[in-house]
């Protein structure tokens, strides 16, 4: 009980302070990114806080997964190097004992990332494509700031308004040049007006003003007045009826279609979720060390497995998108592969260590002196 008890308790303080320094990390690069991404344009700056979350929400499965490696090896490895370990060997506790305890430790870690690969991931993946896509789509009136030039969500129209009104769906002072293949328009009007037909189509609604047209192979112009004209900007289309990657569609889904797009996509969260078990094997076997020696050799080979392992586990992904594998035989030759290593090298460790039988403690035996020459 007391073995198990202390080893889990300081377990679990390392992982939450692990965590909180991972999640202070990717938080600022996070943050970085996706303010320089506001900057250009590629969603409003209002959302960025919303961004932020689901960012991290996608992030949370490998920061707790790399949380635990990192609790285990540690926390082993000092136990290693302050002797700890021996005092626990001479107990009777080989490396096969630590893994209950590390288990008992991992399991709500492992449902968590269970949860957030397979549930969260997908929704904020979702819902971060819903807000890019409404920013890109709006309507090209709310898209212009006034006394700012700003192009059109095509790229084939550039706008600029005096100042805006009525919600920013109506511009006072409208200047667009309209750009095609062989010709090139200048509008200008008093007032402009988004508005919606029975068609589906978002249409500028102009008044009174003047259009000056270029024929670009004859330097031909034209030059008309109006009191009204209506131009097409664009469709409406609802973002529920866009295809979505297969990384924003639900697990349900994936299961349900079988694409090879889906099935890559599955063999990144189940293997993510098998890699989150595998991290505590692979610390396990990999926290071993000599209290003579001072050296952090078993902590380079920690960083080097987790790294050459992610790398597998989206080369995976990879491979079943391309069809070059299964999503079964994918996840066991890779994970199923690290798997049966970590517990090889377990056994092979008590091996080493205790050659033969396990070590308990000896009986002891009294001489016939001692008990006064009587056997």
């Amino acid at each position: 009980m007391l073995f198990d008890s202390s080893v889990r308790r300081e377990l679990w303080r390392s992982f939450i302070g692990t965590l909180v320094v991972l999640l202070t990390v990717v938080l600022t690069m996070v943050l970085i990114r996706i303010l320089g991404q506001a900057t250009k344009g590629a969603f409003a700056p209002a959302d960025v806080s919303l961004i932020l979350s689901y960012t991290v929400i996608g992030q949370l499965p490998v920061l707790l997964s790399l949380a635990l490696f990192v609790a285990v090896v540690s926390v082993l490895s000092r136990l290693w190097r302050d002797s700890e370990m021996v005092v626990w060997q001479a107990s009777g506790a080989r490396q096969f004992s630590f893994v209950g305890p590390l288990l008992r430790m991992a399991w709500p870690v492992l449902a968590m990332v269970a949860f957030s690969n397979l549930v969260a991931r997908p929704w904020a993946q979702a819902q971060t494509q819903v807000l890019k896509y409404r920013f890109e789509k709006r309507s090209d009136m709310a898209r212009v700031a006034p006394g700012q030039f700003q192009p059109s969500a095509d790229g084939k129209r550039v706008f600029f308004i005096d100042s805006h009104s009525d919600g920013q769906q109506t511009g006072k002072n409208v200047f667009m040049v309209l750009s095609n293949p062989d010709v090139e328009s200048v509008v200008t009007a008093q007032e402009g007006r988004i508005q919606i037909d029975a068609l589906g189509q978002r249409v500028l609604m102009l008044t009174h003003g003047e259009r000056t047209q270029t024929d670009l192979r004859t330097g031909a112009k034209t030059l008309s007045r109006f009191e009204s004209a209506r131009i097409v900007v664009g469709e409406v289309v609802d973002p529920a009826t866009l295809s979505t990657e297969p990384r924003a569609q639900s697990t349900v889904n994936l299961l349900t279609l079988r694409s090879r797009e889906g099935d890559g996509e599955l063999a990144w969260r189940l293997g993510l979720i098998w890699a989150a078990l595998n991290m505590v094997l692979a610390g396990l076997s990999l926290a071993a060390g000599n209290a003579r020696r001072n050296s952090s050799w078993n902590l380079v080979y920690a960083l080097l497995v987790f790294i050459v392992y992610f790398n597998l586990l989206s080369l995976s992904q990879s491979w079943v998108t391309h069809g070059q594998l299964g999503l079964w035989p994918a996840l066991a030759l890779v994970h199923g592969g690290l798997s049966v290593a970590a517990l090889l090298v377990i056994w092979w460790r008590d091996g080493a260590m205790w050659p033969g039988k396990a070590l308990a403690p000896r009986a002891m035996h009294t001489s016939p002196k001692a008990n006064g020459g009587q056997a």
